[in-house]
């Protein structure tokens, strides 16, 4: 008998009804043995699901809530190209009908074969893992190329400026407060901003949980190519840093361990040096607004968007040097990688 686990914090529930004819579009699954709902993310809904092929091989289905079915196609197109670029990703399955993403309760859905792999907690992250975040993150932006040029984001300047009058409507008294300052400080951080960095495809979204890990301390797959676009790969190495360097306050060791992995693939410019902190800055900025809207909205919790709050204003105490001080005070020779990467 299928075994169906109960969804949580899922945004489209679906059935095993609806689930059936999805499944039969691929080759060769088998019956459906059970599913059940994927509590992490803010944006897409997420299914384990076993078939009667191998339950102790699962897939990962994805519904897109927030992309249309020409976006979820582009994803799926950038992960082809990486994966044959040699980046540790994984597509979406073929369908029978030669396409990659389908339709489930009216939106675009894919299949994902399961990754194993664990995520990191912040307390446990290291400098060999910092290190090793680094050159993944500029592998894919060396990969990328300048195919991709015409890919724009959805999160710039302009978008996230759509999306303060929506806070200022906030019922919570608490939200609808920071639609002011913050869009006060998008105004004032467009003048840090430097015009003349490098631009190419970013991943936008590397934080810890968009990271498996094997039990060698080695990376096995980067998720979550949603938010790729084109952009400054000095935004992107910024959004990473904030993620994986950050815990009661940003820890200059890991910092420094990523800038090195990254710089041991691609070497930041000296315009792209300088212009990290008008980055780093737009970067805590942008994930203040996005998870106040996507998350905090919705689920009515306040702590996440408030973390970029603080980095923010951790930022803003810090200044440029300060910010520089932390990143490359071993000079302006690269560090040798941790041993073990």
């Amino acid at each position: 008998m299928m075994r169906q686990i109960e969804p949580v914090a899922i945004l489209t529930p679906v059935c095993e009804e609806q689930l059936h004819p999805f499944l039969a579009e691929y080759s060769e699954l088998g019956n459906l043995v059970s599913f059940a709902g994927i509590p992490e993310g803010s944006v897409n809904t997420n299914y384990r699901v076993e078939t009667s092929r191998d339950p102790a091989r699962p897939y990962f289905l994805r519904i897109y809530e927030e992309q249309a079915i020409d976006g979820a196609r582009l994803e799926a197109e950038t992960l082809l190209h990486l994966a044959s670029r040699g980046v540790p990703c994984t597509a979406p399955i073929l369908r029978l009908d030669g396409e990659r993403i389908g339709q489930l309760a009216g939106k675009p859905a894919a299949l994902f074969a399961w990754c194993d792999g664990t995520m990191r907690c912040q307390a446990s992250v290291s400098v060999r893992d910092a290190w090793q975040v680094g050159a993944a993150l500029a592998r894919i932006h060396v990969a990328g190329g300048e195919r991709w040029s015409g890919r724009a984001g959805r999160f710039g300047p302009a978008e996230l400026r759509l999306r303060l009058p929506r806070i200022a409507a906030a019922s919570d008294p608490t939200l609808a407060a920071w639609a002011e300052p913050l869009g006060r400080a998008l105004d004032a951080n467009e003048a840090r901003r430097r015009k003349d960095l490098p631009k190419g495809l970013v991943h936008g979204d590397l934080f810890r949980d968009n990271i498996l890990w094997d039990e060698a301390g080695a990376i096995t797959t980067l998720l979550d190519f949603e938010s790729a676009f084109v952009g400054t790969f000095a935004f992107d190495l910024m959004v990473t840093i904030l993620s994986w360097c950050v815990g009661d306050a940003l820890r200059p060791e890991l910092a420094r361990a990523m800038v090195s992995g990254y710089e041991s693939v691609r070497e930041l410019t000296l315009e792209e040096r300088d212009g990290l902190y008008g980055e780093a800055c737009y970067a805590a900025l942008r994930f203040s607004i996005t998870r106040i809207t996507d998350f905090a909205m919705r689920a009515n919790t306040l702590k996440d968007y408030r973390r970029f709050i603080m980095r923010y204003q951790t930022l803003e105490q810090m200044g440029h040097e300060g910010l520089a001080r932390i990143l490359f005070d071993d000079g302006p020779e690269r560090a040798p990688a941790p041993s073990g990467t």
